[in-house]
């Protein structure tokens, strides 16, 4: 019996990296800087920021930004909202302006390394996967040792989103979430804060794609060095992992 043929190579050009930004004066330029030197596949970069209400130097610092500061074959493009509103406003506003043929979330901090790039990126170029999600709880990649709640936390939120939607996520509230483009662009954002993890997550799950997942580093914050998520944002996680299970 001749062996199956190997998925056809998608005609990609562009990878759009959508970096949400609240407060980031100490790490923006040092993540910019990263991602510009990232290997993408050879696609090309439009990096996409989003002031999402900073209080700090945040919004002069990207006042000064250029993009031929990162080299040829790398656009930025640079938005800004009036008052804070939350990360999922963040990637709604982002979403809008993404021309890319694959999409991919960035934090603005340094829990999460854009050397990390082509793993995420290859199931998608190779066509083998829609959606992949790098994860920070399936082992075989460095972690820092942190806070125990936070674990259980994310460990039973990824538990909820497995039941509710039949699947076998391990870290559903991870930042590194890569999407071809078609798939993020169906979706529509109505989450403002952190619950924008679950309602995309329960979103793409709800089309049908084929999601994976592989092993990714984590740099994780305290909240003395600047981490926002907090126990309340896992209430409403859930909240919205119910809500977006019954309706769009």
């Amino acid at each position: 019996m001749p062996l199956a043929s190997s998925p056809a190579i998608l005609a990609v050009k562009t990878l759009s990296i959508l970096i949400p930004v609240y407060n980031e004066e100490k790490t923006l330029v040092e993540v910019l800087d990263m991602v510009a030197k990232a290997d993408t596949l050879g696609l090309t970069k439009q990096i996409i920021l989003v002031d999402d209400g900073s209080q700090d130097s945040t919004r002069e610092i990207m006042a000064g930004l250029k993009s031929d500061r990162y080299g040829e074959g790398t656009s930025l493009e640079i938005y800004y909202h009036d008052k804070n509103q939350g990360k999922g406003a963040a990637l709604r506003t982002a979403q809008g302006h993404a021309s890319g043929e694959i999409i991919l979330i960035q934090d603005a901090d340094l829990e999460y390394d854009p050397k990390e790039y082509p793993e995420l990126l290859r199931p998608i170029v190779d066509n083998r996967a829609d959606v992949v999600y790098g994860s920070r709880l399936c082992g075989g990649k460095v972690t820092r040792a942190f806070k125990i709640w936070h674990l259980f936390g994310n460990k039973f939120l990824s538990l909820a989103t497995n039941i509710l939607y039949n699947a076998t996520l391990t870290d559903m509230e991870t930042c590194y979430k890569v999407f071809r483009a078609e798939i993020f662009k169906k979706v529509v954002i109505k989450s403002d804060r952190f619950d924008f993890e679950p309602e995309i997550t329960a979103k793409v799950l709800k089309q049908g794609v084929r999601l994976y997942e592989l092993p990714i580093s984590y740099y994780g914050r305290d909240y003395a060095e600047g981490k926002k998520i907090t126990w309340k944002d896992g209430i409403w996680a859930i909240m919205a992992l119910v809500r977006f299970r019954f309706s769009d």
